[in-house]
C-alpha cells in the first residue's frame, strides 16, 4: 500500500495539482485525496499544508518526496525489466542515422528514451542511405532515421517524420553567402561536398545529382569534421536539412536556402524498421523522433 500511496503523493507534487494528478493516475480527485490522507495517518505526520486549491510541503513532506521520487522510479524500472525478461525481449536498441543529419531531434530522442528506459542500452551508428538500408535488411539495426529513396515496402514500418527544406552551408567569404536563398542551378560552378565512404560515393552522387538536382562536381568526406574543413577553406558547399532544432552553422560559414524552380527544395525523412522487429522500445523511440522533429524543443524535458 505504501508504494501506491507514495506514487499518488509524488504525482501530486510533480503536477502541482490534485486535479491533474488524478487525470494522470486515471482515478478521481477524491481517491487521490483519500490516499494521501491515509498516508499521512499511517506516517503520523503531515506532509502537506492545504490552503484552498493550493498546497505546500512540510519539511517532512519535502524529505518524503525526494526519497519517494527515487523509490517510485526504481520500482517502475524493476517492473519494466521483469516484463522484458518474461517476454524474452532484448534490452539493447540499435539505432542508425544519416551521417549528414545535424538536427537536435536525435539527441533529444536519445536523452528522453534513456530517461524512460534507463536499463536499455542504445547503440548508435551513422551511415549513408544505403548503409542504413542494408543495416536494417541484415538485422544489424532495429530502427533507422533515413531519407526516402525507394518505394515504401510492406515488410517495413515506414513512419514519415518530416519533409524539411534543403539548405547549404558555405564559407562566409563566398559571395553567395550574402544571399538568403539560391536557385540550385546557380551552384553549377561550385563543388558539392558529400559525406560518404568510398564504396558508396557513386550511389550518393547519383542521388544528389539525378534526384535532388545538384549540378557540378562533387567532393567527398568520410566525417563531418573533414567536410567542415573543406567547407571553411572555401572548397565547396555542404547540403544540410532544417530538421527540428538545427545546430548553428560552424565558425566562418553561412547557411542559405536552396530553391528549385522557385520553390524550396525538400527531402523526406522517415523512421524505418522491419515489422517483425517492432517492439515497445522501437515504437517509443520512433514516436520521440517524430515529436522532436515536428515540434522542435530547446530542452530535453
Amino acid at each position: 500500500m505504501l508504494l501506491k500511496q507514495a506514487r499518488y503523493f509524488v504525482t501530486v507534487v510533480d503536477a502541482n495539482s490534485f486535479t491533474e494528478a488524478a487525470e494522470q493516475l486515471y482515478v478521481s480527485q477524491s481517491a487521490v485525496s483519500q490516499q494521501i490522507k491515509a498516508l499521512e495517518e499511517d506516517l503520523g505526520t503531515r506532509l502537506m499544508i492545504r490552503e484552498k486549491r493550493k498546497f505546500s510541503l512540510t519539511p517532512a513532506g519535502e524529505y518524503f518526496y525526494r526519497r519517494c521520487k527515487a523509490m517510485v522510479g526504481e520500482a517502475d524500472a524493476i517492473v519494466r525489466e521483469t516484463v522484458r525478461i518474461g517476454r524474452g525481449e532484448n534490452n539493447h536498441l540499435q539505432v542508425g542515422y544519416l551521417s549528414i543529419f545535424q538536427g537536435q531531434a536525435l539527441h533529444q530522442a536519445v536523452a528522453k528514451f534513456s530517461e524512460i528506459y534507463p536499463d536499455v542500452r542504445i547503440s548508435l551508428r551513422s551511415g549513408t542511405h544505403e548503409e542504413l538500408y542494408y543495416g536494417l535488411l541484415n538485422r544489424e539495426l532495429d530502427i533507422a532515421l533515413n531519407d526516402q529513396r525507394r518505394a515504401f515496402s510492406d515488410e517495413y514500418v515506414n513512419l514519415e517524420l518530416a519533409m524539411p527544406p534543403v539548405l547549404i552551408e558555405i564559407s562566409s567569404r563566398h559571395y553567395l553567402s550574402e544571399l538568403p536563398q539560391v536557385e540550385i542551378e546557380d551552384l553549377h560552378a561550385f563543388p558539392c561536398i558529400l559525406l560518404s565512404g568510398t564504396a558508396q560515393r557513386e550511389i550518393e552522387q547519383r542521388y544528389y545529382h539525378s534526384i535532388l538536382g545538384f549540378p557540378g562536381e562533387f567532393l567527398f568526406a568520410e566525417t563531418m569534421e573533414a567536410a567542415r574543413l573543406l567547407l571553411v577553406s572555401g572548397q565547396g558547399y555542404l547540403p544540410v536539412e532544417d530538421v527540428g532544432s538545427l545546430m548553428s552553422p560552424g565558425v566562418g560559414t553561412k547557411r542559405i536556402s536552396v530553391l528549385r524552380h522557385g520553390a524550396p527544395l525538400r527531402r523526406r525523412y522517415c523512421a524505418f524498421w522491419r515489422k517483425e522487429r517492432g517492439n515497445e522500445y522501437v515504437e517509443t523511440f520512433a514516436d520521440l523522433l517524430r515529436k522532436y522533429i515536428t515540434t522542435p524543443e530547446t530542452s530535453q524535458n
